[in-house]
């Protein structure tokens, strides 16, 4: 089946108005098959992948060719650099990875555990460990901080048991094949390095595939018109589609624990039934010789212990059963809802590293326009100060010299009062105008 998704992106000059850059969507067909929903809202991308894609992955019908639209394809128009239209088999079809666990615990002191990691697509089979997906991961977000890029297991220093370990084996290999089949991480030299390298220090060579690089906008030639394919209402569609996530995210975790519980239920049902089997058996071969005061008779005895060990058989059948059972709704049904709850929480994180970017933006140009306010206030009152000093020099000169032209004048006014009476010393006398 032909499924189209549609992608919106932004650049870094849209940041402020839309979602910080490009952004996966969810499609609206989420809730309806956990598996068929995980790898749809996966490929949602945004809108620099198809320039950064070949010119082969998004063929551009001539215009002398007439081709009916396909029913099963939501059809765009011709051109449109936004649409990308694949199959979810051709998205499966990528690649399978396969991560197995290796027994032997490598370490003088400390032990680590180390995976088999083996592509299809690569032909390959390296040894990885959990530090090295960590490095592989802060790569791909340093490439992509605008893509929904799958979230890692957490990691346990100490007291790691069987359980976990084959938990997080569970989701490495759900984190390695969603990378594995994005329409662009598949693409990128990170992940073929991943797969195919065998040297002895795959992190230093994923740093330095990385440096120099910068993110997916540096090379595209659709950052500076993102705004143009952007709706006018970008940011009331990210709160609402946010809060849908948020609440299919919540559901499907319910789900997923529920399922989680019937799976155990049904393989500790196994393992009762086989014990009742064992039970059964047991008596059946019991070789114990019946007292002489015992009802039954030997052969009845016989007969009743061959019963029981045909009993034992058929438990020991339902017990395989019943592991199956509990082994396929372990695999089949937790743990593609657990791949749905990782495509879900990439898209959360999506939306935290958008919020923090933005906000953290936002505060640099706050900061950055105090600053420049305080610079320019502090400019305007330094030039100010000369001015003002040199105005009141002008204005106590001025003064003096008035001053000077009423001494002349002033002793007629005194004289008849107080022959003794001395006038007002000018300003200069003993005076500095500064």
């Amino acid at each position: 089946m032909g499924v189209a998704w549609r992608r919106r992106g932004g650049s870094h000059a849209a940041c402020a108005h839309m979602t910080g850059g490009l952004m996966d969507r969810l499609p609206a067909e989420a809730g309806a098959a956990a598996a068929s929903a995980a790898v749809e809202a996966e490929v949602d991308a945004d809108a620099e992948e198809e320039a950064g894609l070949p010119a082969a992955d998004l063929p551009l019908p001539q215009v002398s060719e007439q081709r009916d639209p396909e029913p099963t394809q939501m059809q765009g128009p011709q051109g449109d650099p936004l649409l990308l239209s694949c199959s979810l088999q051709e998205l499966l079809a990528r690649d399978t990875v396969q991560v197995e666990l290796i027994p032997e615990k490598k370490g003088l002191f400390l032990k680590h555990v180390e995976y088999e990691v083996s592509s299809q697509r690569f032909r390959s089979s390296v040894y990885r460990r959990y530090n090295d997906f960590v490095v592989f991961q802060e790569v791909m977000l340093q490439k992509f901080p605008y893509r929904m890029v799958p979230a890692l297991p957490p990691k346990r220093m100490l007291g790691a048991d069987r359980k976990f370990i084959e938990a997080r084996r569970r989701a490495l290999r759900r984190f390695i094949n969603l990378v594995a089949r994005h329409p662009r991480f598949s693409e990128d030299v990170s992940l073929r390095l991943f797969l195919s390298f065998s040297g002895p220090d795959v992190q230093n060579q994923l740093r330095e595939s990385a440096q120099c690089v910068g993110d997916e906008f540096m090379n595209c030639k659709l950052a500076m018109q993102a705004k143009d394919f952007l709706p006018a209402d970008i940011q009331t569609q990210f709160a609402v589609s946010r809060e849908l996530i948020r609440n299919i995210y919540n559901s499907f975790y319910k789900l997923r624990d529920r399922a989680e519980r019937i799976a155990s239920r049904a393989i500790d049902n196994a393992a009762d039934l086989l014990i009742f089997g064992k039970e059964l058996s047991a008596l059946g071969s019991d070789t114990t010789p019946l007292p002489s005061w015992a009802p039954l008779s030997s052969s009845t005895w016989e007969s009743l212990k061959q019963a029981l060990k045909g009993l034992s058989v058929e438990f020991a059948l339902l017990a395989d059963r019943a592991v199956q059972q509990g082994k396929q709704e372990e695999n089949n049904v937790v743990e593609k809802l657990n791949l749905f709850l990782d495509l879900l929480q990439s898209y959360k994180d999506l939306c935290e590293r958008h919020e923090k970017g933005v906000l953290h933006r936002h505060q640099r140009a706050l900061h950055k326009y105090s600053l420049m306010k305080r610079q320019m206030m502090r400019a305007a009152v330094q030039s100010c100060e000369p001015e003002a000093v040199e105005q009141l020099e002008t204005r106590i000169v001025e003064m003096s010299k008035v001053w000077n032209d009423l001494r002349s004048k002033l002793p007629c006014f005194f004289a008849g009062q107080n022959s003794n009476a001395v006038p007002p010393r000018s300003l200069q006398d003993g005076v500095s105008p500064h």
